[in-house]
């Protein structure tokens, strides 16, 4: 068992990451479906992943708000109070979420149901360490083999990330509350 922000025991599943390793995702994989994974490349980093729990709010909102303005290059108009209603009363729901700590720390999240991504973001300053994908191969483990997702088109961070995780353009369209392109991405196991 692991210890959350406050120290209390949380069940979570270790993921061990490589920076840069291309056998990486599948360990990820492995270790997100239970399976015994294999010991990780020198200098890894260790994530944990673990089902959200309510009293994590106040430190995710700030996060994925944080890390939504990088990526997409604007800033959020919306009050934090909204975002944080939109999480408990559309994200949660809706889908599974799974929280990524390391170190004591929230480093990112994921919200997917078996055949879509909602909502996957990654701490400022942790972006590239093997953790986006760490959450997305939980996500894919737990599909049913096939995935979408929308992304900004001008996310261009995001979209190198899905195209090297095995998604495709799928279609692109205009999402009219952030009044920008959106890119719908599809991921099919093979």
């Amino acid at each position: 068992m692991r210890r959350g922000p406050e120290g209390r025991r949380v069940g979570v599943r270790q993921v061990r990451l490589g920076h840069g390793s291309r056998r990486q995702p599948r360990r990820a994989v492995a270790a997100a479906a239970g399976a015994v994974a294999m010991p990780p490349p020198a200098g890894a980093v260790r994530v944990a992943l673990a089902p959200f729990e309510p009293r994590w709010l106040g430190e995710l909102v700030p996060m994925w708000r944080a890390s939504f303005e990088a990526g997409v290059g604007i800033v959020d108009p919306h009050p934090v109070g909204e975002q944080r209603r939109y999480f408990v009363e559309q994200v949660l729901p809706h889908n599974e979420v799974r929280v990524a700590w390391r170190d004591q720390q929230m480093v990112g999240f994921v919200a997917a149901t078996r055949d879509t991504v909602a909502q996957l973001y990654v701490r400022v300053g942790c972006q590239r360490e093997g953790i986006g994908t760490a959450l997305l191969d939980w996500a894919k483990a737990q599909s049913g083999g096939r995935l979408r997702l929308y992304t900004f088109a001008r996310n261009r961070g995001a979209r190198a990330f899905y195209e090297r995780s095995g998604f495709v353009v799928a279609a692109r369209g205009f999402e009219p509350t952030w009044q920008l392109e959106d890119i719908r991405y599809e991921w099919c196991r093979v």
